[in-house]
């Protein structure tokens, strides 16, 4: 949905009906992920792309067929397209399923203002209701970055409490997916799916040591979405002219800044000073927090000394198991830029519990799905601990 986010934007507030087709599930390998949406209104405009092409105009036909109905949502399931050269099909060879809704913007008014803070870059989770009771299915509630939780078809009960609640856990993390809440009598005695649509805040990427990789490595970090911070001790270094990717440029000693900025389970540390009276004490901080990705730059001479030292520090081998480093996947980097890509594609590998080997070295589905990972507590956030 909020890949056409502006699009329904424009339709909602000009109360503009559209059939909304999302994909809700994906089974090996797909063109696009879940949460891809097509609209069309009733105009016959559509906004929007599920498969790059291969089943498209059976979506579309679909959307048209609910817009007529103006009803009960419907669900479609598309596969391998088979030996038949005109089947709808998936050329890929996975399946995705597809639910497609009626939605009147008048009747989910909330949906208005989510969309079109999304569309201004300001975080919102969308949820769906995709299984459950035939006169739920559809329904959707909308957080925005304040946490304020508005509904349509969701009753302010037990339901639309627990639906809140997970849309405000997924957008903390940063991912959307699907979810299933209730199922008991504290807050729902039927099980309801949803699928949550999120757009968070860009995760933040944390350079240490104002050096040449680190402004190639902030550029490479700004196209990939991440919100750039470069901080060194060296105010001659550390300057705008030098980083100008960069979203936020800081003079401080690394643990100690470490120790005062917010981070979370998207935040990425890399550590480019290889220089130990930096390095040791930041590490040691790092190491301690749920961040997603540590790196830290040297040859292996290097990386050895500094695993000496961590651990004279008191830092123990589950948490040493956590540096990467050297930084990077094997490449054959030499160039700061040719090396900026070696170290983003080491995190994108990362979150994505993927090998980081070349493809036609492997088998299995090329596209996986989100890798689980822990959801901060309600209203948390994580800081630095004190230090040791």
């Amino acid at each position: 949905m909020l890949n056409i986010a502006d699009t329904l934007a424009r339709w909602c507030r000009a109360a503009r009906p559209f059939a909304l087709a999302t994909v809700v599930d994906v089974t090996g390998s797909t063109p696009l992920p879940v949460g891809t949406s097509v609209a069309v209104d009733h105009d016959g405009n559509a906004a929007g792309s599920i498969s790059g092409g291969c089943v498209e105009g059976a979506v579309y036909e679909l959307c048209r067929h609910v817009l007529r109905e103006a009803g009960l949502p419907r669900r479609a399931r598309f596969g391998p397209s088979g030996d038949d050269a005109f089947a709808v099909g998936l050329t890929c060879g996975g399946e995705l399923d597809v639910f497609v809704q009626y939605v009147d913007p008048t009747a989910h008014a909330h949906l208005a203002a989510a969309l079109t803070g999304v569309a201004g870059g300001r975080p919102a989770a969308v949820a769906q209701l995709v299984e459950g009771p035939g006169h739920l299915l559809g329904s959707t509630l909308s957080v925005l970055g304040d946490g304020h939780a508005s509904s349509a078809g969701l009753a302010d009960g037990p339901a639309g409490r627990a639906v809140a609640e997970e849309a405000r856990a997924l957008l903390r993390a940063g991912r959307g997916g699907r979810a299933t809440v209730g199922g008991d009598a504290e807050s729902c005695p039927e099980p309801l799916t949803v699928f949550v649509h999120v757009h968070a805040p860009r995760p933040r990427m944390l350079i240490f040591g104002a050096v040449d990789f680190a402004a190639a490595l902030s550029e490479t970090s700004r196209f990939l979405g991440y919100r750039v911070t470069v901080c060194d001790a060296r105010p001659v270094f550390a300057t705008p002219a030098r980083f100008p990717h960069a979203d936020e440029i800081v003079i401080d000693w690394p643990h100690r800044y470490l120790r005062r900025t917010e981070v979370d389970e998207r935040t990425a540390v890399c550590v480019l000073t290889h220089d130990a009276k930096f390095d040791v004490p930041l590490l040691r901080l790092a190491l301690d927090l749920p961040v997603g990705y540590i790196g830290a730059m040297g040859s292996r001479r290097t990386h050895e000394e500094r695993l000496r030292l961590l651990r004279e520090a008191g830092v123990s081998g589950g948490q040493l198991a956590r540096l990467h480093s050297p930084i990077g996947l094997d490449l054959g980097a030499r160039t700061p830029q040719e090396t900026a890509v070696s170290i983003t594609a080491e995190i994108i590998a990362r979150a994505n519990d993927a090998t980081g080997l070349p493809l036609s070295r492997t088998t299995g589905p090329i596209h996986r799905p989100p890798r689980p990972g822990p959801v901060p507590a309600p209203g948390d956030r994580y800081r630095s601990p004190t230090p040791r």
